[in-house]
């Protein structure tokens, strides 16, 4: 037998086998990531039953009789006909690209019968994104990141464009320009190089950010993020190096001496606290939404706001999935200094039917008003060097909120009205209570309660990225009035 007689018998067989894809798919969930085995036959890229009954904890059972297979999920079940290129999914005919086909002993599949058939059963979402080789399971914030270099320059000029939208903190180093997309992952279309005083444009270290790399020539450089359409657009410049000549400064003109120390901004530090944590998974929804989840990722995303748009630093009271006790939050809080303290939290009522956004500032009651003028009193001396006296303020952790508690209110009145304009508030939107995540820290303060996961339509919404991104924005327009209110507390 000739060569080209075996070749011509062998190509059929290898092509019902299957052959590997150039570029695996890859599994993203709350998980992590991890590889998916497809094979490439008669065109179609296939998965083994198999392995998607251990991806997803399906059930899957051939049917000799009615010629089909069956793939069950917690009693929903989908139906695949074997010689047909479709699925049943309760009562509703999904069409697939093939029919499924046997190889080895294994059922396989088209990989597509997994967000059309599989999906509407699983609970959660399957997107396949084909292009980018990913297969995102779960509510996750993948956004697709692309770049492009727009003019070589000098000075070069880039684009880096977010879709949809997501919060993006920017830190410009030696060398480089660092992005942090506020995301669960990043679904990357990067060119990976660049051009000009750009030598490259790729993933970060961390999974979540992206970098420009600059050429070891460039001058300065700069990012500013913007949003519209639903677009995060970052606009990167890189200057030209400046020349021997021009970088020597002239010589300094006569000038009045600057000031001694220069104003404190009114508002330098914001400590944000996501609710519960670790064991505490505070309220959980009928259909399994976790309050300290939600929480965790407005104050991920607010952060990212107002890092990127204010320049203010931001700390978080808890950056994962961990307990910690209210007295550690408001030490926390108190030991940075920090100007504000917004706790996030979401609610539960009895009745179903409540629902809307809620915020709450520190009350005082009669103890409590005696408790803000002794605040307002209570002072002592220390020694200090030279033998002499300085007189300081002593404040007990009791006492803490007590001399706050105007700016407070006024604190949660802005919040009240930013957030009605994105959200729809509760029936009570502006409350006092005596809170103990409150009660301890010095400076203003206010507690959200974002939803109630008792709502079904509120937990629905608790878990999506408008809803979230709204709670952010409502917060980030108070704290943008609450700090023009700081400044003119401060005039003469």
């Amino acid at each position: 037998m000739t060569v080209s007689a075996l070749l011509l018998l062998l190509i059929p067989l290898l092509q019902a086998q299957g052959t590997p894809p150039a570029t695996p798919l890859t599994l993203v969930s709350r998980e992590g990531r991890r590889p998916v085995p497809t094979t490439i036959a008669g065109g179609q890229e296939l998965i083994a039953l198999d392995e998607v009954a251990a991806l997803f904890q399906v059930t899957v059972r051939e049917d000799t009789l009615a010629g089909g297979l069956t793939l069950t999920y917690r009693g929903r079940t989908v139906v695949i006909s074997t010689d047909q290129p479709m699925a049943s999914v309760a009562g509703r005919v999904v069409a697939l690209p093939a029919a499924p086909r046997r190889s080895g002993g294994r059922w396989l599949v088209p990989v597509e019968l997994l967000p059309r058939a599989l999906g509407p059963i699983y609970g959660a979402r399957i997107d396949l994104r084909r292009p980018s080789r990913l297969l995102i399971v779960g509510d996750l914030r993948v956004p697709r990141v692309t770049a492009r270099v727009e003019a070589v320059g000098p000075p070069t000029r880039a684009t880096i464009e977010i879709s949809p939208a997501a919060p993006v903190t920017v830190s410009v180093e030696t060398g480089r320009i660092l992005l942090r997309i506020d995301a669960d992952a990043l679904d990357l279309g990067l060119p990976g190089g660049g051009a000009g005083l750009i030598d490259q444009i790729r993933a970060g270290d961390q999974p979540t950010t992206v970098a420009v790399v600059l050429e070891s020539r460039a001058g300065t450089a700069r990012a500013a993020p913007s949003e519209a359409g639903g677009v995060t657009r970052v606009a990167v410049e890189v200057a030209a190096p400046v020349s021997a000549e021009a970088a020597v400064p002239p010589p300094p003109s006569p000038a009045a001496p600057p000031p001694l120390f220069a104003p404190r901004p009114a508002l330098q530090t914001i400590v944000i606290d996501p609710g519960h944590g670790g064991d505490d998974a505070g309220v959980r929804g009928a259909a399994g939404v976790q309050e300290k989840q939600i929480a965790l990722d407005v104050a991920r995303r607010l952060r990212a706001l107002i890092e990127t748009r204010l320049g203010i630093r931001v700390i978080l009271t808890r950056d994962d999935d961990r307990a910690v006790s209210l007295d550690s939050r408001a030490a926390l809080a108190n030991n940075n200094k920090a100007d504000l303290f917004l706790s996030l939290h979401l609610n539960a009522a009895p009745v179903a039917t409540v629902a809307g956004v809620e915020v709450f500032h520190l009350r005082l009651d009669r103890e409590g008003e005696a408790a803000r003028r002794a605040a307002e009193t209570e002072t002592t001396s220390l020694p200090v060097l030279g033998g002499i006296r300085r007189t300081i303020d002593v404040i007990r952790w009791d006492l803490a909120q007590a001399r706050h508690v105007d700016a407070s209110a006024a604190l949660a009145a802005m919040l009240e009205e930013e957030l009605r304009r994105h959200l729809t508030m509760g029936a009570r939107p502006r409350q006092e209570a005596p809170f103990r995540v409150l009660t301890g820290v010095n400076m203003p303060a206010a507690l959200i309660e974002m939803a109630y996961l008792s709502n079904a339509e509120e937990e629905r919404l608790a878990q999506s990225e408008p809803f979230q991104t709204a709670v952010a924005q409502g917060v980030y327009g108070a704290i943008v009035r609450f700090r023009a209110y700081l400044e003119a507390e401060r005039q003469p």
